[in-house]
């Protein structure tokens, strides 16, 4: 009997890899992929975890399936993709007009030093 959702709900959530921001700071932090690499055991990975495409957060039984791996269009597509920066909390609030604005404003500014002005006549 299918799944409530659909035949192939559950399938695209089994192949669902690391996001993009996840791996934006694999790349750029080796402690950041060592501490993903951690929580896998080896001997559960295939090729006993030897073999491992961090752009695309995969992994393979042979080097010779990682060459061609590199070789093809997803890979290079994902590549491009990482060298875009990933969006931040902060863009994402601004985006939305949620910011915070604690400073001064331009026109407060401008009060201000009326205000200044009249202190110093006085």
């Amino acid at each position: 009997m299918p799944a409530i959702r659909g035949p192939k709900s559950k399938s695209k959530t089994r192949r669902h890899t690391r996001d993009l921001d996840q791996v934006h700071a694999d790349v750029h932090s080796k402690k950041h992929l060592q501490q993903y690499h951690d929580t896998k055991a080896p001997e559960d990975l295939p090729g006993f975890g030897q073999w491992y495409c961090v752009e695309c957060a995969k992994w393979f039984e042979s080097e010779t399936n990682l060459v061609q791996h590199g070789k093809g269009k997803p890979h290079k597509r994902r590549v491009r993709q990482l060298k875009e920066e990933p969006y931040s909390q902060k863009e994402a609030e601004a985006a939305t007009g949620l910011t915070t604005d604690n400073g001064k404003r331009a026109g407060d500014a401008e009060n201000m030093e009326v205000e200044v002005a009249v202190e110093e006549v006085t």
